[in-house]
């Protein structure tokens, strides 16, 4: 008799359980609140345009090229890559620095800035390379649901090795002096949602994946990932309910046993929820049946959520590449804004995306398609002339850095703040990567990849185990669905 699991959510995470399940001999069911796969990950039309709602860099391309294999499948026969080089563009206050694709050229780069950083940045990129084959091999797919699993000889050594206990800040210091280079190398950490010196030196593996294995791009767009998955899903028999909200999780003895939707309710054995940690445990589970009080969620400490913006211009741009970061206002400010005093930015740091650069498919002849990003604190609110004054001041920046004027070209705009965060995917306190990397929310320190209250219950993506991002979450995934069938069917 087949045993019926059902997956809340198509994102990444959800995507990748269903696939692992399918594969384990289980009848998986996806449920999904919209029309299409990808949660964060989706895509819109509107005026020729093409825009990618979310995640813009593609790093760590082994990731998905394994998730593919595993099933049997190429990448390649789903979805093309271009590797970009330069991988992006920084504007600082005073200069302009394009990262090449090369590290050599890179470490040519930084030695103008700073003798000695070419050797300097050979060995920290060394450093950063055994932390990345180490966390990604060994660390990442543990499940992390008790302390037992890294007593091991092995685990320990590396744990000192990968600096797990120094923060990130002081780790490039040892390295770099300039604030150039030092504001250029914790800039990867700004997707793990905390400052540099709360974040563990451990992710310098994130410069590896950087720096060393590059920046691409899927061509068509980022929401050609889902869709792939999605494509791999179904050849496994997953079945997909798209339009169609879970409201309610029902349990008997300890165990879920039920699942009430917008179209009807669904008797399952097992659960993966991809969805909003918090959202599944205090929308869709009795009090009774919540790992977590409240208090402890608000105890937490969360990833910054984003002001973005989607904008068609009726032109095409110079001067600025796929990938652009703004660096030219003091970072110290803006960190301080986000995460010790939670407000608007003063004066932010901002990243602009120009994908029709690379592909001219995502918008009309002679036009330009551009995402513009401002990180801010999570739980704040905004209305349209506050957005409009952070879009105005990106404006004269991009004028004042490039000499490009885009403002009187619009001829398509939406803006997505806190409020669609919460709306559009349910996000706590509308952060829009997750749980913040800091070390206090490490590993076994995280929200638990097993309900402790429902016995079939467990959860993926970036509230829990290993963390946000999109190669992580295809990791928890399926980490997720491995554990569970261990846990519930081979003891």
């Amino acid at each position: 008799m087949s045993k019926r699991a059902a997956v809340i959510g198509a994102g990444f995470a959800g995507l990748s359980a269903a696939c692992r399940l399918a594969q384990l001999g289980y009848e998986t069911h996806v449920f999904e609140k919209h029309s299409t796969p990808g949660g964060r990950c989706r895509v819109f039309e509107k005026e020729g345009f093409t825009f990618d709602m979310g995640p813009s860099w593609y790093w760590m391309p082994e990731v998905f090229e394994q998730f593919f294999e595993q099933y049997g499948e190429k990448r390649s026969d789903y979805y093309s890559l271009q590797r970009l080089d330069p991988s992006y563009r920084v504007y600082f206050s005073n200069k302009i620095l394009d990262i090449p694709a090369s590290a050599i050229e890179l470490g040519d780069k930084l030695e103008v800035i700073e003798p000695g950083s070419k050797e300097n940045l050979k060995k920290f990129l060394a450093e950063a390379k055994y932390k990345y084959e180490t966390g990604m091999g060994e660390f990442v797919w543990k499940p992390s649901l008790s302390a037992t699993e890294f007593l091991d000889l092995k685990l320990l050594k590396a744990a000192v090795r990968i600096h797990l206990f120094n923060s990130i800040s002081s780790h490039i210091r040892k390295y770099f002096k300039h604030p150039e280079i030092i504001q250029l190398l914790e800039f990867p950490v700004l997707f793990l949602g905390a400052k540099p010196e709360r974040t563990p030196a451990l992710y310098s593996l994130m410069n590896y994946a950087d720096i060393e294995l590059g920046t691409w791009y899927p061509m068509k767009g980022m929401g050609e990932i889902p869709k792939a998955m999605e494509k791999v899903a179904k050849k496994l028999g997953v079945t997909f309910h798209y339009n169609n909200t879970v409201t309610q999780i029902e349990s008997l003895d300890g165990k879920a046993k039920r699942l009430i939707t917008s179209s009807g309710n669904f008797e399952i054995d097992a659960i993966i929820a991809g969805a909003d940690y918090h959202h599944v445990e205090t929308k869709m589970l009795a009090p009774d049946d919540r790992s977590y009080s409240e208090e402890y969620w608000n105890a937490r400490t969360m990833s910054p959520s984003s002001l973005l913006f989607y904008l068609g211009i009726n032109k095409r741009v110079n001067n600025l590449l796929h990938h652009n970061l703004f660096f030219d206002e003091p970072f110290d400010q803006h960190a301080r804004e986000i995460y010790d005093n939670p407000q608007w930015p003063t004066q932010p740091l901002f990243y602009a995306c120009v994908p029709s650069i690379t592909d001219k498919t995502l918008a009309p002849e002679n036009c330009e398609n551009i995402f513009l990003l401002v990180p801010v604190a999570p739980d704040l609110t905004s209305d349209e002339s506050l957005r409009d004054k952070y879009l105005q001041n990106m404006f004269d920046r991009i004028e004042k850095r490039t000499g490009e004027s885009i403002r009187e070209n619009i001829v398509y705009k939406r803006s997505f703040a806190h409020e669609e965060f919460i709306s559009e995917y349910n996000s706590f306190k509308g952060n829009a990567y997750g749980l913040a990397n800091t070390l206090k929310q490490t590993a076994i320190l995280k929200p638990s990849m097993r309900s402790k209250k429902l016995s079939n219950l467990f959860y993926a993506g970036q509230l829990t185990v290993p963390g946000p991002g999109m190669p992580p979450s295809i990791i928890s995934g399926q980490l997720a669905a491995e554990t569970m069938n261990k846990l519930l069917f081979q003891s």
